[in-house]
């Protein structure tokens, strides 16, 4: 306990030496003070600081406030959240009928459980407005939807693009679609606590994705197949993109403008989750 004591006390007097003047302390070099008996030694390269006193070495911490740069970028940020689609299609008209003949709600049901969202950003920045407050943060990178039908006998025929319940995989283990897109966000960052390296704040903003590739995976037993197409889904996806910044922990989501496919249904899509990344 007297040691603890003695280590509070010398890092107190240091961080008033600058402030006072004080006839017990002596400044004897660039990197060394003495207090009395006591020697406080900055060690080359380093925030620590060594204390020597009655033959007994102590090392105090002494934190650095950190400087906010104006711009700065983050690499290789990990998303990994679920993936779905807000369904508002009138399936008794003509154009749902039309695209998948005979179709109901419960066609397109997905297995939220399983329906995922991973998201590889290459890079994001964060350029500084006002005081490192508000700032301008975009970024590029993949976007990875994964939707798994809970009607496992749901299949998307191409030339032309239909709809259809087939017989043959009512069996089958998994089945799902794949929409992948390169997609670039632009948002409105607020970081409430710029002096810090994980801070509190939150971002909104909108994203702007390009399919560039889309697929079919059905599983029935060990055997598994791929249709690769775009099976009329919309080339590009304008959305609402928005982060939480809670320390350690940041939440992410996005909710699209507008329905996925070019014509018969109308699913809005949307994803949430953690972002794993340095700020």
């Amino acid at each position: 306990m007297k040691s603890i004591l003695l280590v509070c006390v010398a890092a107190c007097l240091f961080s008033t030496a600058f402030a006072q003047t004080d006839t017990t302390i002596k400044k004897e070099t660039n990197d060394t003070i003495r207090i009395g008996g006591m020697i406080i030694i900055k060690k080359p390269g380093s925030e620590d600081r060594e204390i020597k006193t009655d033959g007994d070495n102590y090392t105090v911490r002494i934190p650095k406030r950190r400087t906010p740069q104006n711009l700065t970028t983050n690499w290789w940020i990990i998303d990994m959240g679920f993936s779905g689609f807000n369904d508002k299609t009138v399936y008794g008209s003509a154009e749902a009928q039309a695209f998948a003949p005979g179709s109901t709600e419960d066609w397109f049901d997905i297995k939220s459980g399983k329906s995922r969202n991973v998201n590889i950003w290459f890079l994001m920045q964060r350029l500084n407005l006002i005081k490192h407050v508000v700032n301008l943060k975009y970024g590029i990178g993949l976007e990875l939807n994964n939707y798994f039908f809970d009607d496992v006998s749901i299949r998307f025929q191409k030339n032309p693009t239909l709809v259809v319940q087939d017989p043959n995989i009512k069996d089958a283990k998994k089945n799902k679609l794949a929409a992948d897109y390169l997609t670039v966000p632009v948002m409105i960052n607020f970081n409430f606590t710029p002096e810090r390296r994980n801070g509190f704040g939150f971002s909104a903003g909108v994203s702007a994705g390009y399919l560039y590739s889309a697929r079919q995976k059905v599983k029935i037993g060990d055997d598994k197949f791929k249709v690769h197409n775009d099976f009329d889904l919309e080339d590009w996806k304008l959305s609402y993109v928005g982060e939480i910044n809670l320390g350690l922990v940041k939440l992410y989501g996005s909710y699209a403008f507008q329905t996925m496919w070019e014509k018969g249904l109308d699913h809005t899509p949307f994803n949430a989750g953690i972002r794993f990344s340095n700020w």
